[in-house]
């Protein structure tokens, strides 16, 4: 099954600061890798993957960023979404809600470790959720 989606940043650098290889944010990282997801961007999405990627707390190496901002790029489609007048706690979670709002017709999802930033929606699930989807 391959399934579209938005991933949140957070997911990503819990992948990333991971020691297993088993947790749900490394296999939604795998999954996106093997082609199993197809991730969907916005160039805001890019933008903030890249800044918070880079921050110093991190201690991320430069060619880890580049392979994720990469492969995003590489294995993923890029989506201009319309507005949706919808407020969030994090307006800068906005962008992310409204790219995953604007795909659904492709039964796309939205991937996040902090579900409290959106509205309570079907579509928007844990990466234990996604793999749980994935996975049937």
């Amino acid at each position: 099954m391959v399934c579209y989606a938005v991933i949140d940043t957070n997911v990503f650098i819990s992948a990333l600061l991971s020691k297993r290889a088993d947790t749900a944010t490394v296999r939604v990282m795998d999954a996106m890798f093997e082609g199993r997801i197809v991730p969907l961007y916005h160039e805001d999405i890019l933008a903030e993957y890249d800044e918070v990627l880079h921050r110093n707390k991190f201690h991320f190496k430069e060619e880890t960023i580049q392979l994720v901002l990469n492969a995003v790029k590489q294995f993923g489609i890029e989506v201009f979404p319309q507005p949706s007048g919808e407020i969030l706690i994090d307006m800068d979670d906005l962008i992310f809600y409204e790219v995953a709002l604007d795909k659904r017709e492709d039964d796309t999802y939205l991937v996040t470790g902090n579900q409290k930033h959106y509205p309570i929606r079907d579509f928007i699930v844990t990466p234990a959720e996604m793999m749980e989807i994935l996975d049937k």
